[in-house]
This record gives structure tokens, sequence and C-alpha cells, in this order.
């Protein structure tokens, strides 16, 4: 897995059968397209190579009005299976969560009001990544196996680098 520009999603076009796949499902329900003006990222475990079957699609965005927001992902995704949405507080900020079925996908889409690649999800991906790339095949396999026994993703990765405290906080100061 090479480095690559996680904006743009036709690297998935080079990857596994379910990254195709994904492509294929997202590019049908035409998502980055309607939450462009939000820009869109798909994030999390899928982009990096270390899903597992029952990995959701994450996509953050950016969004300064969470009501406008809300009324965009309510009037484009509202009628899909399981559509819910709720708005937080995420690490201090508010953030507006929507999650719906679509094809073979759970997707996730979680907007705050902050640019993309300065969201956690973004640095985290982008950090697990570079770790990946660094410790090779057999650490990615290593990883894979905790998330199949219901280890979360950073919770893995902190225990297989050996890193203390918040494994959240761990990864990015890794």
């Amino acid at each position: 897995m090479s480095k690559h520009n996680f904006k743009s999603l036709e690297y998935l076009l080079h990857g596994n059968e379910r990254h195709r796949l994904a492509f294929e499902e997202m590019n049908r329900l035409q998502i980055f397209k309607t939450l462009q003006p939000f820009d869109p990222v798909l994030t999390g475990t899928l982009p990096i190579g270390i899903d597992i079957p029952s990995s959701d699609l994450d996509i953050i965005c950016e969004c300064v009005d969470h009501n406008a927001f809300a009324e965009v992902l309510a009037h484009e995704f509202g009628s899909l299976h399981n559509f819910k949405i709720s708005t937080v507080y995420a690490n201090n900020l508010k953030a507006t969560i929507c999650e719906f079925e679509f094809g073979s996908f759970v997707f996730e889409i979680f907007g705050q009001n902050l640019p993309t690649e300065e969201q956690n999800a973004y640095r985290h991906m982008i950090k697990e990544h570079t770790i990946l790339l660094e410790k090779g095949e057999e650490f990615r396999k290593q990883i894979i196996a905790l998330k199949l026994r219901g280890i979360k993703t950073e919770p893995a990765f902190a225990d297989l680098l050996g890193l203390e405290g918040d494994p959240y906080k761990a990864i990015l100061d890794y």
C-alpha cells in the first residue's frame, strides 16, 4: 500500500474486492457528490486496509451550520434503511452524526465545524496508515486479528505498539 490522496476515492479502484464494492456503492448513492459542499473524506479502517466484515464506512465532513447539514442528510438519505441522525458533543465540539444502511455497508457520516483534515478521525487514519507502511504486512495482519476479536482500532494499535494511557491520544503522539 503506497501513500495516496485520501481526499479522492480513486484509490479504492486499485484496492481489494471490498474497496471496489465500497467505491461502487458510494457512486451509486452519489454520496460524495451530495456531501461535496462539506469536504467529505472517507476515513476509518477501509481506506487503510484493516477493515473487517462488520466495519462501516465512516465519512467525515466539515459543517458550519449543523441544522443545514442535518437537513441535507435527512433529505438525501432519510428514506434509507435504519436512518438515524443526532447531534452530540465530541472532543468538546458539536457534531452531527448520521447512520444508515445502503447496499452491503453501514454508513456513518460525521460532521463538525472543523476542517476535515483537522478532525481526529482523519488524523488517526493518517497516523495509522504511516505506521502500517513502516511496520509491514505482518503488523497489519495482527491489527486485523485483534479487530476480529472485538478490539477497537486505536486500542489494537496501542497494544501492539506498547503504548500507555489513552490509546486515542497515544496514537497521535506516536
